[in-house]
């Protein structure tokens, strides 16, 4: 039976502490486990898409250990070149195990018990299994790591993930040695991805691209990877090659291609602090700009290359009131009014942009967000349900949006439709509702914020 959360109506005011980027991590978490040597990211909060993530490439061959006190420790796999890495030595030339030699199997925390680990196993066809569960983003990026250290593995998706889609990346790869065969929920890789020339269009996923840019420089020889058409979330591509420089990686671009040599070796250092996340923050900034008397949102970088640091922006054309110190950043209310918004390089913002939309007045036209409707739900499907369900005035066409605000919303019961930005920014709007907002599985939010409704209820009610 699907839970459900009774938000009481009205706005909020108080500190909001955010996790490290579920982005971030990603990355960093995969480049670690190709590093020559172990690491620790300094990390707060484990989301389910971190966890699977990390599942995943423990069951590569990888340890990694998630630590609330520490963060996340990775032990590397394997080196660029895809042989096992040679044991470690002391001072005086004496092997020391690592945690993977003192382990049977690799181990993770499960994402529904905290604190309980988890040995990962082998499909009926001996393969790895690889719990993707419904993250995208772990998907797309360790199908190409397989193939680049010839591992044939399962993937097992849940959620909406088996029916989004994988083309042209799955195309790309298979034109580069590997073979792909989804049956249901798995996905099955195999062969041994080659060097070469790869070109994906810019305007479907940018995980394809970024998946390639960790990939390919561990190959035996050079490529080129050019992005054809528009590049959408250019931002989080370039999140990507941030995290390649850290991993000691070589590439050039020349416009719209990347030049990656190959035979490369990944080195992170041995500590790393991941940044906070501005996708997760992007809801209690949003709540600030709906409260008189202001949220302070704390754990940000204001220089992160993080794409979503663009909700600033988008508030401040809504007319809210931003204060940056060293304190944190402090949002509150303004005098609202709609906008024009081109979402092409900011889709994960839309449905919380729309409730801000909600609160202006006027009418807000949110545009080139076609791409929303392959997200864990139908974004632009969900999002108009969201607010038209809670008594705003919104239409939705084939790649947008636009709502008339009027200030207020009535409240009521919110389908989250199991997506966890959905359910986030229902909470978001009961700031401008006179009746409580009854939201349906609030807990899918642990996708991406695992304490959200932690930290939403400690705020305090004005």
């Amino acid at each position: 039976m699907i839970s459900e959360k009774t938000v009481s109506p009205g706005p909020r005011h108080g500190t909001a502490a955010i996790p490290s980027s579920k982005s971030e991590a990603h990355r960093l978490m995969i480049l670690s486990a190709l590093s020559d040597n172990s690491v620790t990211l300094a990390c707060s909060g484990f989301s389910n898409d971190i966890i699977a993530t990390a599942d995943c490439l423990n069951a590569m061959g990888a340890s990694i250990l998630l630590d609330k006190k520490i963060g996340i420790v990775v032990d590397p796999c394997r080196n660029s070149s895809g042989r096992p890495e040679p044991p470690n030595r002391d001072t005086s030339g004496r092997v020391v195990p690592t945690r993977r030699d003192t382990l049977e199997r690799p181990v993770s925390l499960h994402p529904d018990t905290p604190g309980r680990l988890i040995q990962t196993i082998p499909d009926t066809s001996g393969r790895p299994l690889l719990p993707c569960r419904d993250s995208g983003s772990t998907l797309r990026f360790l199908m190409p790591l397989c193939g680049a250290l010839g591992i044939s593995a399962c993937f097992e998706m849940s959620g909406r993930l088996p029916e989004r889609p994988l083309a042209p990346f799955d195309e790309e790869l298979e034109k580069h040695g590997m073979k792909l065969t989804k049956v249901r929920n798995r996905l099955y890789v195999e062969g041994r991805l080659n060097p070469g020339v790869y070109s994906l269009p810019g305007n479907v996923s940018s995980q394809y691209i970024s998946g390639l840019l960790m990939s390919l420089p561990s190959l035996y020889g050079d490529s080129r990877l050019t992005i054809t058409g528009n590049i959408e979330s250019a931002d989080y591509i370039r999140m990507t090659t941030n995290a390649l420089t850290v991993a000691g990686i070589d590439y050039s671009r020349e416009d719209r291609t990347f030049l990656i040599p190959g035979r490369q070796h990944y080195h992170m250092p041995d500590t790393y602090t991941i940044g906070g996340d501005w996708s997760g923050a992007a809801f209690f900034l949003c709540l600030g700009a709906l409260s008189p008397e202001g949220i302070l949102v704390r754990g940000l970088d204001p220089d992160s290359k993080q794409g979503d640091k663009a909700i600033l922006d988008v508030l401040k054309l809504f007319g809210a009131n931003i204060d940056i110190s060293a304190e944190g950043i402090f949002v509150k209310k303004g005098p609202l009014h709609g906008i024009t918004l081109d979402a092409s390089g900011i889709p994960d913002l839309v449905p919380v942009i729309s409730v801000i939309a909600a609160a202006a007045v006027g009418t807000t036209h949110i545009v080139n967000a076609g791409r929303l409707r392959l997200k864990e739900s139908d974004r632009l499907k969900s999002t108009a349900a969201l607010i038209s369900g809670l008594g705003g005035m919104i239409v939705e066409e084939e790649d947008s949006l636009t709502i008339k605000g009027t200030g207020r919303l009535h409240g009521g019961r919110a389908d989250s439709f199991s997506d966890h930005r959905i359910a986030m920014s229902a909470a978001v709007a009961s700031a401008i509702c006179s009746n409580p907002v009854i939201i349906s599985d609030p807990d899918c939010v642990r996708k991406s914020f695992s304490d959200f409704w932690q930290v939403f209820d400690n705020l305090d009610k004005q």
